[in-house]
């Protein structure tokens, strides 16, 4: 029967990220990688000059999204300082871009994924990278 520590660290030895909570992160996490690579694919191949700061900017949030994913399912401490970090920016870009939006939306004709703070994906942009910065904090 495998112990408390067997059940808690992957196989190269590293700590689980991915447990309880965690394992929800990810999914979400996995869902915005495949919403906001779907829309910048999309709209970069199609229409990119129609707004091109809109269209790179969800692109980024893509990057963003796989790689904090990335980084919570490989699991140890160096996976997540590096998410927790990642994070913080993207909590910073959601802000500033949703700031951004909002104060000069002649800026963008037309939404990213970060635009007026998440709001077409249901907020989820903004509350998904403080809940994940709490669940990693946690995980130390």
């Amino acid at each position: 029967m495998p112990d408390a520590e067997t059940k808690t660290a992957t196989p190269a030895g590293r700590k689980r990220l991915v447990s309880g909570p965690g394992l929800l992160l990810v999914w979400l996490y996995g869902v915005m990688v495949v919403g906001a690579v779907s829309r910048s694919a999309f709209q970069i191949s199609t229409e990119f000059d129609k707004a091109p700061l809109a269209y790179s900017l969800s692109a980024v949030a893509a990057l963003a999204y796989a790689f904090i994913t990335y980084s919570l399912v490989r699991g140890g401490e160096t996976a997540r300082k590096a998410a927790l970090v990642c994070c913080a920016a993207e909590l910073a870009g959601v802000l500033a871009v949703g700031t951004w939006t909002l104060v000069n939306p002649d800026d963008f004709p037309d939404t990213t994924v970060w635009s007026a703070f998440g709001m077409g994906y249901l907020f989820i942009p903004v509350i998904l990278p403080v809940t994940g910065m709490l669940w990693l904090r946690t995980k130390r």
